[in-house]
């Protein structure tokens, strides 16, 4: 008897912890200040984003010869730096570029949460004029995909996006109650349905952190294109300034005039 009470015990302080500590387990962000954004990209400069709620989030906006910006919500991890060869690749083709950093993440105040990630992103939105795409990287592609159920894009691109993070986490905790600890839900499909813009899914066939198939069910629920980049993981090159990503990208900021 006393075993079973000690087992039960140490699952309920182990749920206790995760409850508590498992936006660590979430957000990965890379909290350092990053270098000043020309000295990383030719043309680009540092601008300021203000939230909602008082926060002055730093950003990288890169001019381009199109009247498109592509607007870049990251994923889960990192900061701006690591996403600057996609600003260069999409600078190439001539698009306009604002890469965000969420609160918490690059130098930036604040702490990241489900909320904070969609503020970060309205703020983004509203330093922009003109068209617009959203991408959105795995996790970023939920925070694009709300944004663009409030703020409808000209058009949107989802990299390796998961249909809400509670299925994304009992892929990759099976053993764990996720769906009830989760405290951040990110319902990505669920956000779909009210968004009508064209749409593409880019999604590496060797994802094991957001599996392929999770990414077909999102690109059904848009009803939008499908791009595969064969042999691809999750953090491979390919998924962030591969040829595939960028064609697919600069595809939709034709459709977009």
């Amino acid at each position: 008897m006393r075993a079973v009470v000690g087992l039960l015990v140490a699952v309920a302080v182990v749920l206790a912890l995760l409850w508590v500590f498992q936006r660590r387990l979430i957000y990965l962000p890379d909290p350092r200040a990053v270098p000043p954004a020309g000295s990383v990209i030719d043309g680009a400069r540092d601008v300021t984003l203000v939230t909602r709620d008082g926060l002055r989030l730093g950003a990288w906006h890169v001019p381009g010869r199109s009247e498109v910006t592509v607007l870049v919500t990251g994923g889960n991890a990192g900061n701006r730096l690591y996403r600057a060869p996609l600003a260069r690749a999409l600078a190439r083709e001539g698009l306009s570029v604002l890469l965000v950093d969420y609160r918490g993440y690059g130098g930036n105040p604040g702490t990241p949460t489900e909320e904070g990630l969609l503020e970060d992103a309205r703020a983004a939105r509203a330093f922009l004029s003109g068209k617009v795409i959203y991408f959105g990287e795995s996790l970023g592609a939920a925070v694009a995909a709300a944004l663009a159920a409030e703020q409808p894009p000209h058009a949107l691109l989802l990299r390796s996006p998961f249909t809400s993070l509670a299925d994304a986490g009992n892929h990759n905790y099976p053993f764990l109650p996720v769906r009830l600890l989760l405290r951040d839900r990110f319902p990505l499909t669920e956000h779909l349905a009210s968004v009508r813009v064209p749409t593409t899914v880019v999604y590496g066939t060797r994802d094991t952190i957001i599996p392929p198939e999770m990414s077909r069910r999102v690109a059904e629920a848009a009803g939008a294109t499908v791009v595969e980049v064969k042999d691809a993981g999750h953090n491979d090159r390919a998924l962030l300034d591969g040829p595939q990503l960028i064609a697919a990208v600069t595809d939709l900021a034709g459709r977009s005039g």
